[in-house]
């Protein structure tokens, strides 16, 4: 069993994601501010963080400053705060991903999903489906709504390193990385173009697009519930 420390100094919104973490089959630890979290995340390890932001005596990026140093723990920050900034700069602090709130339940327990997913061992996994997207890593295939989608080699690894980790958030420099032993791409700005020629092939309509959709001012998501 997974377990999960919520950090929370909302105590309706605490007790609402501790029954329905534990109705999914999670064991739930609850905190009311950062330095209570600090004290209960060090002292019996979790399997993941939920970590929202403004709290009394130690807040939610003070608790990521101090807990990065000594653990990678998977954290995703639970913000009522909208400005991108504050996401950003989580981010950059080493979370591994955020709800903005209100939110939904559902919402929560998918990224949760996603985010220990990403941390279990790595398998050699050649053919990733989701929704209406069918990939085949070895023969690199793919496939929309059953139909065969040609794709460049570029456009076909980024959407497999999109498949791979669904739900996550990618810095443009993340996926450079990833991409650019094999073309060495000039600029970021590369990683959008392949992303536009990308959804004009995949999305039903390339003007909404509901898989890999945009993250404003850090980089791009794939949506595996399509929107």
């Amino acid at each position: 069993m997974k377990t999960i420390l919520v950090v929370e100094d909302n105590a309706g919104v605490r007790d609402l994601l501790r029954e329905y973490l534990t109705e999914q089959g999670y064991r739930v630890m609850c905190a009311n501010n950062g330095k209570e979290g600090l004290f209960t995340a060090r002292h019996h390890p979790p399997d993941l963080i939920l970590l929202d932001i403004m709290m009394p005596e130690m807040d939610g990026l003070e608790f990521l400053k101090s807990f990065r140093k000594t653990s990678n723990v998977p954290i995703i920050f639970l913000t009522a705060k909208v400005m991108e900034i504050d996401k950003v700069l989580g981010l950059e602090l080493g979370a591994d991903d955020y709800v903005t709130k209100p939110f939904s339940m559902a919402e929560v327990l998918a990224r949760i999903r996603a985010v220990l997913r990403r941390g279990e061992p790595v398998q050699s996994k050649q053919v990733f489906q989701t929704g209406r997207l069918w990939l085949d890593r070895e023969a690199r295939v793919v496939r929309a709504d059953g139909k065969p989608v040609d794709l460049t080699r570029s456009e076909f690894d980024l959407l497999a390193v999109f498949m791979e980790s669904p739900s996550r958030v990618f810095k443009r420099s993340e996926l450079l990385e990833r991409l650019q032993d094999e073309e060495g791409f000039a600029s970021e700005r590369t990683i959008d173009v392949h992303v536009r020629n990308l959804r004009s092939k995949i999305e039903q309509d390339p003007s909404q697009p509901r898989h890999v959709v945009t993250v404003f001012g850090v980089g791009y998501r794939f949506n595996p519930e399509e929107g």
